[in-house]
């Protein structure tokens, strides 16, 4: 298998920006140069490497691979160049919005790490609900915020002139019952749960997912209590108050005592997407860094979850 390492490029923009027309847009090319391009790329190894769907474009298994080594190309050419330009330390200070369990899981476990691999890059983290987030990334007083979106009602957002969408990971939506609730776990019907909803915080993700269960399904929408952290919501399901909906992320390393977490078909997934404005061309400033960093912590957390 020979492979043109420079079509690489074309991929990462794919994988990164989650569609040829937002890859084309953030290469300043034609999308018709990145179909022929990635085309191209599928012949010389022989496998497809990118679904395009409804709600744009993802990466096979064989294309995430090439994706990775590409990444490995990528970084190693950004030390090269910073060796070339006399050995400048990263420096700067970037600011990173996101919400609880990502957060927990992804970012603050990896900062030491981090902190000696870039002794004089600083990386602040900023936990707040979606809208004051994305306000404060209108305001540039943040360089990037981690969003949640639930993937089946994710339609095509138009975003702000100059930022961007880099998808990160998409992860199962887990139903919780109080311990027992349910006799028969393997045939839940969603329409006819014998407890209502928790209600969550009208900007998350999981706010959307009981109001798409509702049409699809016809499961009443009426809730009671309202939540933010994961934490409030399996104490009162554990107390038999209701059931939720929660990401499968915001239950890594909780206790679980006094519930069940069932998967249920229909559920769906959660998308976890890092949005952020001036995007530099050569993926070498401090915001670059800290987005691939972030990757690099999403694909590990990912490779546990599959094992």
């Amino acid at each position: 298998m020979e492979i043109d390492p420079r079509r690489l490029r074309v991929l990462l923009a794919i994988a990164r920006t989650g569609g040829i027309l937002a890859a084309a847009d953030d290469l300043r090319i034609t999308p018709s140069a990145v179909s022929q391009q990635l085309n191209k790329l599928e012949n010389e190894t022989g496998h497809a490497l990118v679904l395009r769907t409804p709600k744009g474009s993802v990466l096979t298994p064989a294309g995430l691979a090439i994706a990775e080594a590409g990444e490995e190309i990528e970084r190693a050419l950004n030390v090269a160049r910073s060796r070339m330009e006399g050995g400048a330390e990263l420096a700067g200070v970037v600011r990173v919005g996101g919400f609880t369990s990502f957060l927990r899981t992804m970012v603050i476990p990896r900062l030491p790490a981090w902190r000696i691999e870039y002794p004089q890059l600083q990386i602040r983290i900023i936990e707040d609900d979606l809208p004051a987030l994305l306000r404060l990334l209108r305001q540039r007083e943040l360089d990037a915020v981690v969003v949640e979106l639930d993937s089946a009602t994710a339609e095509q957002r138009s975003l702000p002139s100059g930022m961007s969408e880099e998808p990160l990971l998409d992860e199962p939506w887990k139903l919780v019952v109080p311990s027992e609730a349910l006799i028969d776990t393997e045939n839940v019907d969603l329409a006819r749960l014998p407890l209502p909803w928790i209600g969550v915080e009208p900007s998350a993700a999981n706010a959307s997912v009981i109001g798409r269960l509702h049409k699809s399904t016809g499961a009443r929408t009426a809730t009671i209590h309202q939540y933010q952290e994961t934490l409030t919501a399996l104490a009162l399901v554990a107390a038999g108050e209701g059931v939720a909906v929660v990401p499968a992320m915001a239950l890594s390393g909780v206790v679980q005592d006094g519930v069940d977490v069932l998967d249920v078909p229909g559920l769906g997934t959660r998308r976890i997407v890092l949005r952020r404005f001036d995007r530099r061309r050569s993926g070498n400033g401090p915001t670059d860094t800290v987005a691939r960093l972030l990757r690099e912590s999403v694909a590990e957390f990912d490779a546990r979850a599959a094992t």
